[in-house]
């Protein structure tokens, strides 16, 4: 029987931890520590761990786990485009393909460089740099939070390519690192030189196109609207976005194998592809916000904010952010007009069930909220209204 075995430890723990279990064949899935205990719970719930691994070095059995199957090395919990996360499978081989494919495109250098871990590793963005560093015999450094001033004293100390969101790139001296790799959401239009921007989800083994690019052994390809589910696929042209390789998963948790027969991955990301291959991702079919990286599920959101007493209706939409590409936004209709919730209570009510991500940072207070024709919110529509009011 091959474990699965929970990472309740500090990130600097994580490089020592993976060999050891790894070594053993068995997996791991690694525990969000800034989430509340009932949000590390849902995402437990979804990855069944049999074991956990804790601060003081001794592993711990889950009576309520499940195995993993031979070759699995990593189970990670989506983070939240849907209100329940999928707990994604990744083999040994679909990490090392990953890996090595990111090495070689990015050329890094054993001898000379140095990758800088400060992403979440409960993140597959985060949690790739071990793999990227651990299976090319590049060093490594990991801290165990992103902090400004410590990312840019490790440059000091031998590290030069670090993995980023945009919201952390802007805090940092960028000219300080030979490369960064961009991940998360959508990049600012003036990057650094020394910029890689990636595109790429925990299906796909973290990022697995640079530059537009796909990585040695992924193909990329693009669906129309118009296709059937099997329909056929494009190598030009705009539509969903479409992904096939060694660094996808093997399936989710549940067993349910998202690829189709041909081993192609529907990503729910739309794009266009020019005719010489290069990808551009144009928007997201799902309406998950994205801010600092982090993914926002506005669904869940509403159903926290819909129980305070003074929330007669609510709808949460992403709004362009200069410093986070998305801020979250609640538009609400009140219960009472003349005593409408203030921001900071809608911010605590959230902060008590979700991560600090998910709250608002910005309260729209309304008189009613637009409806489809089966009266569900229309969030193009009210996105529009709200762009139209600022």
């Amino acid at each position: 029987m091959n474990r699965l075995i929970a990472l309740d430890i500090p990130a600097n723990m994580y490089p020592d931890a993976l060999l050891s279990i790894w070594e053993n064949e068995d997996a791991v899935t690694p525990i969000d520590r800034r989430l509340p205990k009932n949000a590390q719970q849902i995402q437990l719930d979804a990855t069944m761990p049999t074991h956990v691994l804790r601060d003081d070095g001794e592993i711990y059995k889950i009576d309520s786990g499940s195995p993993v199957k031979p070759g699995d090395a990593l189970v990670m919990a989506t983070s939240g485009t849907t209100s329940v996360p999928k707990a994604v499978v990744l083999t040994m081989e679909a990490l090392k393909a990953s890996a090595i494919a990111a090495s070689t495109r990015l050329q890094v250098d054993p001898v000379t460089d140095r990758w800088l871990a400060c992403l979440p590793l409960a993140h597959i963005g985060g949690f790739s740099v071990l793999t990227k560093a651990m299976f090319n015999d590049i060093p490594l450094t990991v801290v165990n939070e992103f902090n400004p001033e410590s990312v840019e004293a490790e440059t000091k100390n031998g590290c030069n390519i670090v993995s980023l969101v945009a919201t952390a790139m802007n805090r940092i001296d960028a000219s300080l690192f030979k490369t960064i790799v961009l991940g998360g959401s959508a990049p600012p239009e003036i990057l650094p030189i020394n910029c890689v921007t990636t595109y790429g989800m925990t299906e796909s083994g973290s990022g697995c196109i640079y530059d537009g690019f796909p990585l040695d052994g992924v193909e990329m390809s693009v669906r129309s609207a118009t296709a059937s589910a099997t329909g056929d696929i494009s190598t030009h042209g705009t539509g969903e976005i479409m992904l096939r390789g060694k660094p996808l998963l093997r399936c989710y948790r549940d067993g349910e194998d998202p690829k189709d027969l041909n081993g192609w991955f529907a990503t729910g990301d739309m794009g266009t592809m020019d005719a010489d291959g290069r990808l551009q991702v144009t928007g997201r079919i799902s309406e998950v916000i994205i801010t600092g990286g982090e993914k926002v599920s506005p669904e869940q959101v509403e159903r926290i904010l819909q129980n305070h007493s003074l929330v007669h209706e609510v709808a949460v939409i992403g709004a362009p952010d200069t410093e986070w590409g998305e801020r979250v936004v609640a538009c609400v209709v009140p219960e009472y007009p003349d005593n409408p919730p203030s921001l900071q209570q809608l911010a605590e009510l959230v902060k008590i069930s979700l991560a600090p991500w998910s709250t608002p940072k910005e309260l729209r207070i309304v008189n009613s909220l637009p409806k489809t024709s089966i009266s569900k919110i229309d969030r193009k529509a009210l996105k529009n209204i709200y762009r139209n009011k600022i």
